[in-house]
């Protein structure tokens, strides 16, 4: 059963002022599923938000610290998320092993302009993605998890000092970390500011047009 455990209300200025609530929910790990089986209850927590709004959030490592996993959700290493309801243009953020992870449903103006993106003009061009070997390039289609480059996954995290990027925002409307100011893409490339790499493309599996599978 879920229970409200605290909302958090942050502010941030410097050109940026947002308000947020970060609601987090327990679950009583005992009506849980097993490792593995990966279901909808599985995730801790998720919030939506549509293009031009801002969703996410901008918090210290230590916000990011208190979320860490015990033994029994580091158990739950595979789940599985129902991405039905996703539409176009909107995000839905999910917590995994401890973890705010952003998936993006981009339109398809979005992908047509990340993908003319060149590899040259970036700070980091390598792709950062778990699901490729090796040393990949960072383009576009090195990012996302189908063909199409439709859905976009990646962990929520600054790769500066481990704060929450707020999404929708920036100089490249993607993502942007008022804490220090990186601005990244709508591909999660760090663009602008003192983040050092790209945000990081977890091990994901597109399972079906309703479902992928984090782990």
């Amino acid at each position: 059963m879920l229970k409200r455990d605290r909302s958090f209300r942050l502010h941030q200025s410097n050109h940026v002022t947002t308000s947020l609530f970060w609601h987090q929910w327990e679950f009583n790990l005992s009506e849980s599923v097993t490792p593995k089986e990966g279901t909808r209850r599985d995730f801790i927590y998720y919030a939506t938000g549509a293009t031009g709004a801002v969703t996410g959030g901008a918090a210290v490592w230590a916000l990011i610290n208190q979320m860490n996993p015990s033994s029994d959700v580091q158990a739950l290493s595979t789940i599985e998320v129902d991405i039905g309801g996703v539409e176009p243009g909107t995000q839905l953020v999910v917590k995994w092993l401890g973890k705010p992870v952003f998936i993006r449903r981009r339109t398809q103006e979005e992908i047509i302009k990340e993908r003319e993106v060149e590899v040259d003009g970036l700070i980091d061009p390598l792709a950062r993605n778990d699901n490729l070997d090796g040393e990949v390039e960072a383009l576009d289609v090195n990012r996302t998890i189908d063909e199409a480059g439709e859905w976009l996954v990646m962990i929520g995290v600054c790769t500066h000092l481990g704060c929450v990027p707020l999404s929708d925002a920036g100089d490249f409307k993607g993502w942007f970390c008022p804490c220090h100011g990186s601005h990244y893409d709508l591909s999660g490339r760090i663009r602008r500011g003192p983040a050092p790499q790209n945000l990081e493309v977890p091990r994901v599996t597109l399972v079906d047009e309703n479902t992928i599978r984090l782990g």
